[in-house]
C-alpha cells in the first residue's frame, strides 16, 4: 500500500469531478502526469504538500491561491485529514489524524509480503549491461562499483516488475587480446626454465598470469612451440580467455552476482550484424562519405584525413557524426559497438540500460543516437557512469596489490571487509560522484559507519523481541491507536514512505536511493531508542502496559520488516545479532 497513492487518487477524483461539474476543458493526463502529492522539505509544514492549484490555476483561469482555497474544502472531506493549510502561491500542505496513520501500520503488518508491491515495470523487458570489462584480468576497484550498482539496478527494477536480463560484453576482440596473448606467452616461457627479469612495457605485469602460463605448461609441455604462429594465437587466446573469464565469474558470484547472458565481441563480430547495420542505416539515408572535422585535442580512433563512412550520429542529438569504416576498410569500435546494441535491441525487445566507467562519459550521445537510429527511436536507453572508487586505508591512499601488479582485485577487497559491506558501502554516494572507501572505517562498529549502523538497527529490533518474548504481540488496531507520541508517529510516517522511494528509485535508476533510506530509517530508529533511555514512557516494553507494549512491538517489528525488504533488494543479508 502506498498512502501517498492513495490521496493522489483522492486528488485525481477532485480534478475529475470539478472538470465535469464547471465544464472545462483541458487534458485530464497532461494535468495528472504534472500533478505531486510528497512529503514537505519541511516536515513541520504537514505530511504531504501538493502543487495542484498552480497547476489547474491557468485551466481555471483564477489565480492558484483561489484554486487553492476550492481544493482545501475539498480535501477536509477525504478520510483521515486533520488539516489543510495554503502556503506560498498556493502549495496545499495537508495534515493526516494519527489515526490514519495507526491504520497504515496496521494494514503493513497484516500484509508484510506485499504491502509495499510496486508494479511500474508491468512485465515489460529490460537489458541491463553492466561490468562488461576486458577479459585481460582480474576485476579491480573500480569494476566494483558499476558491478554493485548494476546488481543493484537489476534486483530494484525486478522487484517493481521489469523482466531484467543482466549482461556482460565479452571485449574478446582487439589489439588488448593480443597484448594477452603476447603476456601469456611469456608466463609459458617462464614455465619452460626461461627466466623473465622484467615484463617488456605494454604487456600485462600482473602474476595472475602465472595460472594461465601454468596451464598451457601442463597441457602442451614444451610442445607449443613448434606449432605455427596463428595455431599458438588461437590456442592462447581461447585458453587464457577462457581462465580470465571463468577468474572474473569466481569474483562475481563472491559479490553476489550472477549474470544471465555474456556476449562475446568476436561472435558479434563474426556475424552478419554488421552488415545489418549499413543495410538499415542505408536504408535511412543515414550514412554518406566524408571527412571529418579534427577533434578538439586528443586525436580519436575515428579521426582520419582522409575520406571515411560517416553515420549522420548528429540528426540524433549527438555533438558530431561519427565515422563507421576507416578509409582501409576496417571497422571503427563504434562500428562495432552498434551491431552489438543492434543484437540487443533484437533480442530484448525493451528498453536498454548500459552502465560505463567514468572514462566512458563521452561516449554517451553517439550510443543513444545509434539506439534510436537503429529501432526508429521505440526503444530507449539510459547510460549510467560510475565515478572513480579512491582506495584508502586510515585516510592514506591503498597500495597496489602484488597479484594484479597495478591494482588492487575485487577480490582482495571481499577478503578484507566482506561481500555486504562492500555491496552497501558502494551505493553510499550517487554513482555520478566519486567515491572514497576507507578500509579502516568501513570495519568500525560506529554510527558513522553507515552498514553498521544500518544491521545495528535491524538487529537491534530483534533484541527487543527477544526481552519481549514473553509478551504475546496482537495486531489489534485498538492497540496501534495508542501511538501518538510524535516520535512513534514520525517513524510510522516514515515507514510508510518505503512504497514511494521504491517507485522514485526505479523510475529513476538510482538504486542508492534504497541505501539512504535505510540509513534514515536506521537513524530514526536508533533516536526513539535512545529517547526511552531518556524518558522511560517511550520505551518498547512497558512491563505494566500490555497493551502499550503491543502496540510498540508491532511498531518494532514493521521496522525490521522494512529494513529486511531494503537490504533483500541491495543483495545484504540482514543480521539478528551483532
Amino acid at each position: 500500500m502506498n498512502i501517498y497513492k492513495d490521496y493522489l487518487n483522492f486528488l485525481k477524483d477532485t480534478v475529475l469531478l470539478l472538470k465535469k461539474k464547471h465544464k472545462y476543458e483541458f487534458d485530464i493526463n497532461d494535468i495528472f502526469s504534472k500533478i505531486t502529492l510528497e512529503p514537505p522539505k519541511n516536515l513541520s509544514h504537514g505530511d504531504m504538500s501538493t502543487n495542484i492549484a498552480m497547476l489547474l490555476a491557468p485551466k481555471f483561469k483564477k489565480k492558484p491561491f483561489e484554486i487553492a482555497e476550492i481544493f482545501k474544502e475539498q480535501i477536509n472531506t477525504f478520510p483521515g485529514i486533520k488539516s489543510v493549510s495554503i502556503a506560498g502561491p498556493g502549495f496545499l500542505n495537508i495534515i493526516l489524524d494519527h489515526l490514519t496513520w495507526s491504520n497504515c501500520l496496521h494494514k503493513i503488518l497484516l500484509n508484510p509480503d506485499d504491502w509495499d508491491q510496486v508494479n511500474i515495470g508491468k512485465g515489460s523487458n529490460v537489458n541491463l549491461e553492466y561490468i562488461s570489462a576486458n577479459p585481460t584480468g582480474p576485476l579491480h576497484a573500480g569494476h566494483a562499483r558499476g558491478a554493485v550498482f548494476g546488481d543493484a539496478l537489476a534486483s530494484l527494477l525486478s522487484k517493481v516488475g521489469f523482466n531484467v536480463t543482466k549482461e556482460y560484453y565479452i571485449n574478446d576482440a582487439g589489439s588488448q587480446i593480443e597484448k594477452l596473448v603476447q603476456s601469456s606467452i611469456l608466463r609459458y616461457h617462464e614455465c619452460l626454465g626461461d627466466k623473465i627479469t622484467v615484463i617488456p612495457k605494454g604487456l600485462y605485469p600482473g602474476d595472475y598470469l602465472k595460472e594461465v602460463g601454468n596451464a598451457l605448461f601442463i597441457k602442451y609441455n614444451n610442445k607449443l612451440k613448434s606449432y605455427d604462429k596463428d595455431e599458438i594465437f588461437k590456442i592462447v587466446s581461447e585458453l587464457s580467455l577462457k581462465i580470465m573469464l571463468d577468474n572474473i565469474k569466481i569474483d562475481l558470484l563472491k559479490l553476489g552476482i550472477k549474470m544471465d547472458v555474456y556476449t562475446s565481441e568476436q561472435k558479434i563480430v563474426s556475424s552478419d550484424l554488421l552488415s545489418n547495420v549499413i543495410s538499415i542505416l542505408e536504408r535511412k539515408n543515414l550514412l554518406y562519405k566524408g571527412v571529418l572535422a579534427p577533434p578538439k585535442g586528443m586525436k580519436t580512433e575515428d579521426w582520419e584525413t582522409r575520406e571515411q563512412l560517416l553515420f549522420k550520429s548528429s540528426n540524433y542529438g549527438d555533438d558530431a557524426d561519427r565515422a563507421l569504416q576507416k578509409s582501409d576498410g576496417s571497422w571503427t569500435y563504434f562500428a562495432t559497438d552498434m551491431a552489438y546494441h543492434l543484437d540487443k535491441i533484437n533480442r530484448t525487445n525493451g528498453n536498454l540500460i548500459n552502465v560505463l566507467g567514468a572514462d566512458h562519459t563521452g561516449y554517451i550521445s553517439r550510443i543513444n543516437a545509434a539506439v534510436n537510429a537503429l529501432s526508429d527511436s521505440k526503444i530507449s536507453i539510459d547510460t549510467k557512469v560510475c565515478s572513480l572508487v579512491n582506495l584508502l586505508e586510515d585516510g592514506k591512499p591503498l597500495k597496489m596489490s602484488k597479484r594484479a601488479g597495478t591494482f588492487v582485485t575485487l577480490s582482495d577487497i571481499i577478503d578484507a571487509v566482506g561481500k555486504d559491506v562492500l555491496r552497501f558501502i558502494m551505493l553510499t554516494r550517487r554513482n555520478d560522484q566519486s567515491l572514497d572507501f576507507d578500509f579502516k572505517k568501513v570495519k568500525e562498529k560506529s554510527k558513522e559507519n553507515p552498514v553498521f549502523y544500518v544491521q545495528y538497527a535491524y538487529a537491534r529490533c530483534h533484541s527487543i523481541f527477544k526481552a519481549a518474548d514473553t509478551v504475546k504481540e496482537n495486531l489489534n488496531p485498538n492497540n496501534l491507536n495508542l501511538l501518538k507520541a510524535e516520535e512513534e508517529l514520525n517513524l510510522i510516517k516514515f515507514i510508510s514512505l518505503w512504497p514511494r522511494i521504491l517507485e522514485l528509485a526505479a523510475k529513476h535508476h538510482e538504486p542508492h536511493r534504497i541505501c539512504f533510506y535505510l540509513i534514515e530509517l536506521a537513524s530514526n530508529f536508533h533516536g526513539l531508542w535512545n529517547k526511552g533511555s531518556d524518558k522511560p514512557e517511550l520505551k518498547f516494553i512497558v512491563e505494566d502496559n500490555l497493551d502499550l507494549t503491543n502496540a510498540r512491538l508491532s511498531l518494532v517489528k514493521a521496522v525490521a520488516l522494512t529494513i529486511s525488504k531494503g537490504l533483500n533488494i541491495l543483495k545484504i543479508e540482514p543480521i539478528k545479532e551483532m
